[in-house]
């Protein structure tokens, strides 16, 4: 019986999340580790002994040596890292958001297309078993309501919390409604740093769906939920304690309301992580298109930019 070689890959970027990937690519079957580069080359090294693979200071180094590879380098070198990968044919797991912006994503994913080649962008709440099984139960939804806060951490400091935390709203958002994006209004405001540290958006969509995220990274307390009204009822996803809440109408005899039935349902947690790495080597190997492709990551990206745009537009009407 014959075994196909194993797939070599590699990570380029190995700070928090990167150091991640490298940990997980290490410990899956038919696949093979061959290094990981960073700017940081003490901590290339320390990453690379960890995961026991060879360690570069060059973001570039593994072209040549790999057949895909995760990109977790800051949000700004995305386009020039990940169009050098892709223009070899390299299959890509680029952690979100895609770009800096439009251009550079279009960009992104134009050569991705042009190469064959899979591009996955690391919008990793889709894979969290919780929101899977949100989307499942989801139909019409009319009205949706997300909430993602935190403590202050100096880690993606690089962007705005729209980049950094909101994105993951927008992308499960624009999933769960099939519908056009028709209105966009937002507002925030710096707080620890220069950037927009908190933040909350309105979509509208032409079907007359209504969506508010919030997002703070500067928040005392952490609160990831999501909540999603339908003419049949109401579920609420807690992202943290991985339980699903649905309310819904039961209809009782003629002439009486309807009895509201509550139920939870106790989600098997999974690690998104690890389940995102595994279904982009499983599209790697068996060229398959990604659940969050590059124009589904392109198009949240869009999005978080008209979020950024409008809050914008509103400081500067306070200013002037």
């Amino acid at each position: 019986m014959s075994h196909s070689p194993p797939l070599k890959v590699g990570v380029v970027g190995v700070g928090y999340l990167g150091r991640f990937h490298a940990l997980i690519y290490s410990r899956l079957e038919q696949v093979e580790l061959v290094g990981v580069c960073d700017t940081d080359s003490e901590r290339a090294s320390s990453v690379a002994a960890e995961a026991g693979c060879a360690a570069w200071d060059d973001p570039l180094a593994l072209i040549g040596h790999v057949d895909a590879v995760s990109i977790a380098v800051p949000t700004s070198a995305h386009h020039a890292v990940a169009c050098a990968y892709l223009e070899q044919g390299i299959h890509v797991l680029l952690e979100k958001p895609l770009a800096v912006d439009a251009r550079e994503g279009a960009e992104i994913v134009r050569m991705a297309e042009q190469q064959a080649a899979v591009l996955q962008v690391g919008h990793l709440e889709r894979f969290n078993a919780g929101v899977m099984a949100l989307a499942a139960r989801i139909d019409a939804p009319r009205y949706i309501e997300a909430q993602r806060m935190g403590g202050f951490v100096e880690r993606a400091t690089d962007v705005d919390v729209v980049a950094d935390l909101m994105i993951h709203d927008i992308d499960i958002i624009l999933g769960l409604v099939d519908a056009e994006l028709v209105d966009v209004r937002a507002v925030g405001t710096p707080v620890m740093t220069p950037r927009v540290d908190i933040a909350s958006a309105r979509l509208e969509f032409s079907n007359g769906t209504v969506a508010n995220a919030v997002a703070s990274r500067v928040s005392d307390k952490k609160t990831r939920r999501i909540r999603v009204f339908q003419p049949q009822g109401y579920l609420s996803l807690d992202f943290i304690g991985q339980t699903l809440d649905s309310a819904v109408p039961q209809q009782r005899e003629a002439g009486q309301r309807p009895e509201i039935q509550r139920s939870r349902v106790m989600v098997e947690p999974v690690q998104p992580l690890d389940r995102e790495i595994e279904a982009f080597i499983d599209c790697v190997k068996h060229q398959t298109r990604p659940l969050v492709d590059g124009r589904t990551g392109l198009r949240a990206l869009e999005v978080a930019l008209q979020v950024q745009a409008s809050i914008a537009d509103q400081q500067n009407a306070m200013l002037g």
